[in-house]
């Protein structure tokens, strides 16, 4: 019998996973004790983006290519993708603050439902029926997540609160920039997924970086020194937001952004063990069958589309 062998997205998109789990878990760190979250989001961007240049000159210096052209289209969709992805980031930083690690992440997962909407009408992804159920499906595991346990009842306004505001909104935002960051990386003329995926994330993260600088110096500028002097913990979440975004971009380049960000739910485990272990929290019998059944129609989601 031959044994299975993984494709490299789906080594790539679970290896990302990891890597933004760990980030994760440091930005809240940061975000509930030293930063705002504002200065947890630019934190990732400030340690990581010389570093990614870095290696991408040396990896262009090393194979001998050339750097390759960077069109309107490209950068359309990059920096598109970039800026959604700062407001997710912020969104996400701020949830931790109010609601467990374990259900700050679920709620965000909500994009690989959405990213395959989006990807319809960015890209023209065919969305199926059958995928279309499995979106119902996971959209009942969100209304599961979204009361917090000292609400009592089950009314409309007690379930829609800034908890599920920020959640969902991040879901939506980083479904936008996982599609756009797929629509930059086609729009790169070269067969050599590696050499794609670190252009399109030297670019944007890049962009990134000198975005949230500005907007920091303009509206919270004590920010930028605080981002300097947690550095002992700030630049370990540049590592993991490097390895991490170039696994996700390798995957955006290979594969599509729904399939990618399906495999990429091992995530909602991952923050289970971290808010378990690591930060102490338990969730509810709710909050545990919520993130149960997300979780289904994920998987769902990945046979169906």
């Amino acid at each position: 019998m031959t044994a299975f062998v993984p494709d490299l997205w789906v080594l790539a998109a679970f290896a990302a996973a990891v890597f933004q789990t760990l980030r994760f878990m440091l930005q809240k760190v940061l975000a509930t004790a030293v930063l705002s979250p504002a200065g947890a989001t630019f934190a990732r961007f400030f340690y990581s983006a010389p570093v990614i240049l870095g290696l991408l000159l040396g990896y262009l210096a090393l194979t001998q290519a050339e750097p390759p052209a960077m069109t309107a289209r490209f950068w359309i969709y990059g920096l598109t993708g970039g800026a959604a992805q700062v407001i997710a980031t912020i969104c996400v930083v701020t949830l931790f603050k109010s609601r467990s690690f374990a259900v700050g992440v679920t709620l965000m997962k909500t994009e690989v439902i959405l990213s395959v909407l989006i990807g319809f009408i960015l890209l023209g992804e065919a969305v199926t029926v059958p995928a279309l159920l499995a979106i119902a499906l996971g959209l009942a595991g969100v209304l599961l997540l979204s009361k917090p346990p000292q609400i009592a009842g089950w009314g409309w306004r007690a379930m829609w609160n800034p908890g599920v505001a920020l959640g969902l909104g991040a879901g939506i935002l980083f479904a936008i920039s996982a599609v756009c960051y797929r629509g930059a990386s086609l729009e790169i003329a070269s067969e050599d997924p590696f050499l794609r995926a670190g252009v399109t994330l030297s670019a944007v993260t890049a962009s990134q970086m000198l975005g949230m600088a500005l907007w920091l110096a303009w509206r919270d500028p004590p920010q930028i020194g605080a981002v300097w002097r947690a550095r002992r913990v700030a630049a370990w979440i540049g590592v993991m937001s490097m390895a991490g975004s170039f696994c996700w971009f390798l995957a955006f380049t290979l594969q599509t952004a729904a399939y990618v960000k399906a495999v990429g739910q091992v995530e909602l485990v991952l923050s289970l063990l971290a808010s378990l272990f690591f930060f102490g929290e338990r969730s509810t019998l709710r909050e545990l069958t919520g993130i149960g059944v997300l979780c289904v129609s994920i998987l769902l989601l990945l046979l169906v589309v």
